[in-house]
């Protein structure tokens, strides 16, 4: 009698990621949103799920401090990330389009203080590494690399001083109609950046692996140079770019 060959079936690669971490307002998320372009991959900005959370908790009255409430709130987000005609993200929270109100310094501030919980984070830990999904992600935050993708293909840690970060986001909020004070937004970036360093869980620092580039006198376009070299340097990451993925 022939012996029966048993067939191995090999469980499928997991997509590759490029984790893209760095401070507020650094430039991480317009990288990574290029790159997701660029590469035909995935985005998940994770910020806009702690901003959502804050908001969440705004409209039921939870309090920025009830560790065990948001942890609850954590884990049943009605959310959903979609794209508009123009191809531009919209996120629906329990069925409305929050895209700006959580662009607001006032979430800003808030979606900082509940990142800072350690229930809260494990609560959105899955939730965000389920974006990982064929053919790849760039996921854009501030522990990426460090907590949520330690595996990830290539670690970015982007940085730039708190005052070309508040200069940045002067220019953007006058472009959107907002009224905003320049002295007020260094000090609250500077405010962030110490809370955000110096949480007990997944603490805002670059991984042992990452590239460190500041963007302080660097353009957009420059830092996206220098990304994409080294993306030519990973052929996990270089194929997608080859075999026209890359739209």
């Amino acid at each position: 009698m022939s012996a029966e060959v048993e067939k191995v079936v090999m469980p499928p690669a997991p997509a590759p990621v490029i984790a893209i971490d760095g401070p507020s307002g650094s430039g991480k998320g317009t990288i990574a949103h290029r790159l997701a372009s660029l590469l035909g991959f995935h985005v998940l900005d994770s910020g806009s799920l702690y901003r959502l959370l804050a908001l969440a908790a705004q409209h039921h009255g939870v309090a920025l401090d009830n560790e065990a409430a948001l942890q609850v709130l954590a884990g049943h987000l009605d959310v959903q990330f979609q794209q508009n005609a123009a191809g531009e993200a919209v996120i629906i929270l329990e069925g409305e389009d929050v895209t700006n109100v959580i662009r607001t310094e006032e979430m800003g501030r808030s979606a900082s203080i509940v990142a800072a919980l350690p229930a809260v984070r494990t609560a959105l830990l899955h939730r965000q590494q389920a974006f990982r999904e064929q053919p790849g992600l760039v996921a854009d935050g501030r522990d990426m690399g460090t907590v949520v993708f330690p595996d990830a293909c290539l670690k970015i840690f982007l940085t730039a001083s708190a005052e070309a970060r508040a200069e940045r986001r002067y220019k953007q909020l006058l472009e959107k109609g907002f009224s905003a004070s320049l002295p007020a937004l260094v000090d609250d970036i500077r405010s962030r950046d110490n809370r955000d360093i110096n949480r007990p869980v997944a603490p805002l620092k670059a991984a042992d692996d990452a590239i460190v580039l500041d963007s302080t006198q660097l353009g957009i376009d420059a830092v996206m140079e220098r990304v994409m070299r080294e993306i030519g340097q990973l052929p996990e990451l270089k194929r997608h770019l080859r075999n026209g993925s890359a739209a």
